[in-house]
Formats: structure tokens, C-alpha cells, sequence
């Protein structure tokens, strides 16, 4: 990691103005500054951190990730599950209800009890949101999140034409303050941001796909919602929204595998995502072996052939009248064969690049995720057929995320929720 909530990467700086946009969302305004944490004028302070993604085993974190995984629960029940002393976990929970992140539920107070009553404490979910932004190469979500990590409201804008990144940003980030100003009646703790690319400390991108060299993407949603912000690569970030379902498989390895219009490839080991220091791993090019519907332009790589653009422009060139993936699953659930027939390909494919991956990490098991696999689960048995005869290794263990067609919204929740979860006191400071 490049920096961490300890250690942020906090800026002042002047802001400049930015240029009106000639499409999106914008239309010819500029951005206003947000009524809540909005800098005083002519200087902006940003926090923009690198997200740990990662089981803490900080107190704070431990007794918060009770409360969420198995509140209402009593303060001795937590010192056995955190495996803290029962004085360190009064420390913390009474910090936590000072904080406002925990409440206690009196009415749940064992009856007949003498002396002190013993009261179980619960995750705060009433008071507080994050907000999370995936940013697509065609679509971009915007949601907000409880501290369960549950989605309390979400819409999807597609990703904003300009003329540099910094337009496209200021749309996006213009569209999310209007978003989370619905909820007037919460403090809205952070911002989370999604995406493909490689991410870089002070949360710069280089997006190949969108054409993005060092675009300010950190700094850019920072002043424009006015929180602060933590940035991650998409894929480790639906890797971690993975550990924060299920923080059971920090006792395992697992390799994340996703497909859509991009596709990418995260490593999970005891209960943190990897994050190499170059960035996430680039898997587009990979060879696909031989298509035989597939690829018309003959291009042997993997994105090309097996993503959704990839897939609309074999059907296209096979005739098939759609306009996107969502036409090609219609023609297929209706028995068109040729349509059925591509995405089965698409799953042979994929499958056999899953497998050829596993051979490499050998992961306890694999977590397919993107809606290249889940919005036609018909072909997942296609996948785990071409995974078992590809794979060196017998009967891996393959699974479908628990997120499904929402992945995009709980990765961007777990990047949003990520500075609470691994030190809440530490972060509550920050967005004082």
C-alpha cells in the first residue's frame, strides 16, 4: 500500500475552475460546492487515501465488524469473538458510542437482572452513509451505502463524453452530491470510487479504455462532492466486497475473476485483497485459442472476443439484429441457436482462461463475478465444465459472487466503507 488512513494523502489546494462541459449532465454549469464539509473559499482540503482492502485487526475495527456481522450483541460475547480482553472491548465500544457508529438497545437488556444492566450493542445503520461510484467504461453507478454495507438508494448515468478527464469527473462527481443530497437527514461519511485502470497514490488513473493518463480522479471527487475520498482499481475492489460478506474466507485463499466489457483478475490471502505496487494485473491480452464464432476480426485476445463489446460485434457480423448484450441474451432465451451459441462460447472461453489462471496463484477456490457470468447463468455450466478439463488441478472450487448483477455497487460500497471498517474512530476524525 502507497498510504494508508494513518497516513493520508491529504492536499490543500487551490481550486481552479473548471470548464463547462459540452455534453452530460453538466450542460453549461459549473460545479457548486456541497453545503456539508464544503472548504472555505479560494482553498480546498482533501483527503484522498489509498484504500487498505483487508480485514483490520485494529480493536475499533474488530468490535465494529461485530456489531455489523453479529449484533445486537453483549460486550462479553464480543471480547470472545474478537479474541480481546473484555476491558479492551469496553474501550472500544464505549469510543464507538461516543462516536455515534454503535448504539445500545436497552429493550434488549436480559430481564430481572441485578446491578448494572448488561445492554448489547448494534451497528448505528440510521445515522450514517457513504456514497459509492463505479465509473464504467459505458456506464456509471452511483450508490449509497449504510454501514452494513447494504445499498440504500442507486442510479446509473452513462459515463459522461468530454473533452478531459477532469470534465468527465466533475459530471460524475456533480451527479453524485446532487444523488446523495436526498438523504439531507444523514451525515454522509466518505466517497468510494471504482474503476478500471491502474490506481496510483493521491488516487491518479491511467484508463487505457478511457483514454485516462494520471487523471486527477481523487482530487477531482474530492472537491467536487466535498467528502473524503479513497480510489481502488474495480476488480480488488469487488474482491474486498467479497471479504466484507463473507470475512469467514480470511481463513482461505481465493482468486476473483471478472468479465464484462472489461475483464480482470484480483488474489485474496489471508483476508487481504493483493495489491501489487504496479498495478492490478492486465489479462486483456491474453490468447484465447481458437474461435469458432467469436472474434471475427481474428484478434486472438481475450477482451476483444469475450467482452460484451466482443460479443455484439460477433453477433453483428453473424447477422443477428441487437444493439447490445442485453439483445443477444433476448435472442437466446427465445431459442435463436446461434445467439445461445456465441455465449456458450464466450463461457468455453472464459472458462479456460480461469483455469489457466487458477494453475498459476492455485487458489483454494475461484469467485466468478460480472454480469458475463451472471446475467446468463445458463452457460455457468459451461464455464465449470471448461475450467475441469483445462485446469491441471481436479474439481476446483468455483463459485459466483455473492454480490451478482450488483457487483459494480458493492465494490464501490466496500471502497466507500473501507477507511470506517479499518479504523472508524480514525476516520470519524477525518470527515469532522
Amino acid at each position: 500500500m502507497t498510504a494508508t488512513l494513518d497516513h493520508p494523502s491529504t492536499t490543500t489546494t487551490t481550486s481552479a475552475p473548471i470548464r463547462p462541459q459540452a455534453r452530460g449532465p453538466l450542460g453549461n454549469r459549473a460545479p457548486r460546492p456541497l453545503a456539508y464539509g464544503s472548504p472555505r473559499k479560494g482553498a480546498s482540503k482533501i483527503h484522498i487515501v489509498t484504500p487498505q482492502l483487508q480485514l483490520s485487526s485494529k480493536p475499533a475495527a474488530l468490535v465494529l465488524r461485530t456489531a455489523r456481522l453479529s449484533g445486537p450483541v453483549f460486550r462479553d460475547d464480543a471480547a470472545e469473538h474478537t479474541g480481546l480482553s473484555i476491558s479492551t472491548v469496553n474501550r472500544q465500544v464505549g469510543a464507538l458510542l461516543k462516536a455515534g457508529l454503535i448504539r445500545e438497545r436497552a429493550d434488549l437488556a436480559p430481564a430481572g437482572a441485578i446491578g448494572r444492566p448488561r445492554l448489547p450493542f448494534e451497528l448505528n445503520v440510521a445515522d450514517f452513509l457513504t456514497i459509492g461510484i463505479h465509473i464504467g467504461y459505458k456506464v456509471t453507478s452511483i450508490t449509497t451505502h449504510d454501514l452494513l454495507h447494504r445499498v440504500v438508494g442507486a442510479i446509473q448515468i452513462p459515463t459522461p463524453v468530454a473533452d478531459t478527464p477532469e470534465q468527465t469527473l466533475a459530471a460524475i462527481g456533480v451527479s453524485a452530491r446532487r444523488f446523495v443530497g436526498r438523504w439531507a437527514g444523514r451525515r454522509v461519511l466518505w466517497a468510494g470510487v471504482a474503476l478500471g485502470g491502474r490506481v496510483t497514490a493521491g488516487g491518479h488513473v491511467d484508463h487505457p479504455r478511457l483514454g485516462w493518463t494520471a487523471a486527477p480522479v481523487g482530487r477531482i471527487i474530492a472537491e467536487t462532492v466535498g467528502l473524503p475520498v479513497s480510489v481502488a482499481s474495480h476488480v480488488e475492489a469487488m474482491a474486498a466486497a467479497e471479504l466484507v460478506v463473507n470475512p469467514e474466507q480470511k481463513k482461505s485463499s481465493f482468486l476473483y475473476f471478472y468479465a464484462r466489457e472489461m475483464v480482470g483478475t484480483a488474489f485474496c490471502v489471508d483476508g487481504m485483497v493483493h495489491t501489487p505496487t504496479s498495478g492490478p494485473p492486465v489479462i486483456g491480452h491474453f490468447p484465447t485459442g481458437p474461435t469458432t464464432l467469436l472474434d471475427p476480426e481474428n484478434t486472438g485476445r481475450l477482451e476483444p472476443t469475450a467482452s460484451d463489446t466482443g460479443v455484439v460485434e460477433a453477433a453483428l457480423a453473424l447477422g443477428l439484429p441487437v444493439a447490445d448484450i442485453e439483445g443477444v441474451h433476448d435472442l437466446a432465451r427465445g431459442g435463436d441457436a446461434t445467439a445461445r451459441a456465441l455465449l456458450e462460447e464466450r463461457a468455453e472461453v472464459l472458462g479456460r482462461t480461469v483455469a489457466l489462471i487458477a494453475d498459476i496463484f492455485n487458489p483454494d477456490h475461484i469467485v466468478l463475478g460480472g454480469q458475463a457470468f451472471t446475467d446468463f447463468p445458463a452457460t455457468l455450466p459451461t464455464v465449470a465444465k471448461a475450467v475441469k478439463t483445462t485446469s491441471v488441478v481436479p474439481n476446483r472450487d468455483v463459485r459466483v459472487s455473492h454480490s451478482g448483477t450488483t457487483v459494480q455497487q458493492q465494490a464501490a460500497g466496500a471502497v466507500s466503507l473501507d477507511a470506517i471498517y479499518t479504523d472508524p474512530l480514525e476516520a470519524l476524525a477525518v470527515t469532522a
